[in-house]
């Protein structure tokens, strides 16, 4: 799941950066509206974490602006004006949620699962394939009763595979899902990750079949 994150504050833009890292997430940061405006119109996110108070303009700016161009992104706001009027004004902007400064990264956590588990008349809570059950809210791997332990993007790989079931997937949709613009990645690295994710299914009955030149798509074994 590739987040972008809005925030000008260096201190907490690094702690969330690294917590929401650590929780399997690709996080990029964006300190200004300028760069938040070219990432969310350049990058497909699965979520964009967004502060209102930015050193060039009130961060529902951006969010009226992905809504007027038809962009349905889950956006949580997140910040320090969090009165009930200013509250309301945001989710009429069509923000999905509304987060008031302080607050606790178990709770951002727990909104960006809620979010994730909304669109349910198009995605299901749990998506079984093969022998394989992925639990989207959650982001975990089940192969019969058993716990998939997967290192953070592998995780990533199989999580915007299996959303896709059934069809190819883009190299570039997959770099995009698993990178953060940030990244220093070599042109094997997608491979390497696709490789050992390939092993730790295999007994799922399940394959990540390479179309060259097309991408992927993840399928039962013929």
């Amino acid at each position: 799941m590739r987040i972008l994150l809005v925030e000008d504050e260096p201190s907490l833009g690094e702690m969330l950066t690294t917590g929401l890292s650590r929780q399997g997430f690709v996080v990029d940061l964006a300190p200004t509206l300028g760069i938040a405006k070219e990432a969310a119109l350049g990058v497909d996110y699965d979520a964009i974490i967004l502060d209102r108070t930015l050193p060039d303009g009130d961060g529902l700016t951006l969010l009226a602006e992905i809504r007027k161009r038809g962009m349905h992104c889950p956006v949580i706001v997140l910040s320090a004006l969090g009165n009930s009027r200013q509250k309301i004004e945001g989710l009429d902007k069509g923000a999905d949620d509304y987060l008031a400064k302080p607050f606790s990264l178990d709770e951002l956590l727990a909104r960006l699962r809620a979010i994730a588990r909304r669109p349910a008349a198009v995605e299901p809570d749990r998506i079984a394939l093969g022998g394989l059950v992925f639990d989207v809210g959650h982001r975990t791997a089940l192969i019969g009763e058993t716990p998939l332990d997967l290192p953070r993007r592998e995780l990533l790989v199989l999580e915007t595979l299996i959303l896709r079931a059934g069809r190819v997937v883009p190299r570039d949709v997959l770099e995009q899902a698993v990178f953060g613009y940030d990244d220093d990645i070599a042109s094997n690295t997608l491979d390497s990750h696709i490789s050992r994710l390939r092993r730790k299914i295999e007994s799922a009955g399940l394959e990540i079949h390479a179309l060259r030149g097309i991408g992927y798509l993840l399928r039962p074994t013929e």
